[in-house]
């Protein structure tokens, strides 16, 4: 970053807590963000039956999240400015916490769909404002780095760990129930975070700051993070809802095609481990963009020709393409100079990729039905490549949306 650029985001900066301070706050929120959206799959039958849930609803249930991150991340940044970016966050937890806590012990499907609706819009105003919080407490690389990780374990240990822990409690409400008490774990330190802002003028004021005129839709790199941030997060829903029944239609076993799915989401880890870094050091971004594209369309293809054949290649393939999640969320932060800035990007890439993310399980399902068999679903995806490669070179170039609004 040029050294203009550095002044203007060290001005923009928040009054410095330490850094362990910053990485325990990023770590214990994003680790949040995730389970209780990924978790209820698992036991969704054990739900349905418990609660008397008709299998419509139960179906719109898996739905939700994307829809939820949507609309309330939409609205997100507004409610930062009249609160404040670290008491939005604290709010959001407040909620998810409830939300999560709550809907587990009630024997209403109503309720336990409104309470789903309210862990998940708290949910959704931490995705959104959690970056710029990190934007305007420096240390970006290293916090991005914390968060995107934070982000893929609490995806991956959601769905993982809810079916052992309802089996070991007895009931799916405690399956459930145990991401409730890993949001409880946050609540302190952001709660005095979220004090610390209200008596610190400077601090609250970020969310606040007029960013650069203009409208963050008229830059051409917020579309295209937008497209790569949608159609990677329409893959990653497609696959955490399909991709096993992909392989056991092709005679893999059960278990076999649950490992399989484990091997891709434990690659998605070692990426958002990395990936800040890699976009720091700004070096081969563009060559990557194009691997994440060929890789998705070959793990797409491999599985439409020889699905049981090489099953492991095909998913190593997959979960390289999904690099791209945490590197758009990376990009977030790395693309833009102010705070401000950050948040608007963040609430405008967010909520169009999580409505396309939820739009994606459901057209699979359709196709599916409607045609009997996974090769026409397969082929649509692999064509998917072109938009990913497409917007991720674009977003390869070291522009700042600041300057291109």
């Amino acid at each position: 970053m040029p050294d203009a650029d550095a002044r203007t985001d060290s001005a923009a900066r928040t009054p410095t807590l330490a850094f362990g301070v910053l990485l325990a706050a990023v770590a214990l929120v994003s680790v949040n963000l995730r389970p209780g959206a990924s978790s209820i799959g698992p036991v969704l039958e054990e739900v349905r039956l418990g609660l008397g849930m008709d299998a419509g609803v139960a179906g719109a249930v898996t739905g939700l999240p994307g829809l939820v991150f949507g609309l309330v991340g939409a609205v997100s940044v507004a409610f930062a400015r009249k609160v404040g970016m670290t008491a939005g966050i604290a709010v959001g937890l407040v909620a998810a916490t409830a939300g999560l806590l709550l809907r587990v012990t009630t024997g209403s499907v109503p309720v336990f769909l409104l309470l789903t609706v309210v862990a998940l819009a708290g949910m959704a105003v931490g995705n959104v404002l959690v970056p710029a919080w990190i934007k305007a407490h420096g240390h970006t690389v290293a916090l991005m780095t914390i968060y995107g990780t934070g982000l893929v374990v609490g995806g991956t240990i959601g769905p993982l760990l809810t079916a052992p822990a309802s089996e070991v409690g007895g009931s799916w409400r405690v399956g459930l129930g145990v991401w409730g008490l890993l949001a409880v774990l946050a609540l302190p330190l952001w709660t005095w975070l979220a004090a610390r802002e209200r008596r610190s003028p400077a601090e609250h004021r970020v969310a606040g700051d007029a960013p650069p005129s203009g409208r963050v839709a008229h830059s051409p790199t917020a579309v295209a993070l937008t497209v790569l941030f949608g159609v990677q997060s329409m893959h990653a829903y497609v696959q955490f809802g399909w991709l096993p029944q992909v392989y056991r239609d092709a005679g893999i076993s059960a278990s076999s095609a649950g490992a399989l799915q484990g091997l891709l989401s434990s690659i998605g880890i070692l990426g958002a481990l990395v990936m800040p870094t890699v976009i720091a050091r700004g070096r081969g971004l563009r060559a990557l963009a194009v691997s994440f594209g060929a890789a998705l369309a070959l793990g797409y293809v491999g599985l439409l020709l020889a699905p049981a054949t090489v099953p492991w290649v095909w998913a190593l393939l997959l979960g390289h393409a999904g690099l791209a999640f945490p590197t758009a969320i990376a990009l977030i932060a790395a693309r833009t100079r102010h705070p401000s800035v950050t948040a608007q990007l963040s609430g405008f890439v967010q909520p169009v990729g999580y409505a396309l993310a939820a739009i994606g399980p459901f057209a699979v399902g359709l196709l599916h039905d409607a045609t009997g068999g996974w090769s026409l679903v397969l082929a649509l995806l692999a064509l998917t490549a072109v938009p990913l490669t497409v917007a991720g070179v674009r977003v390869a170039r070291p522009t700042y949306v600041d300057d291109e609004i």
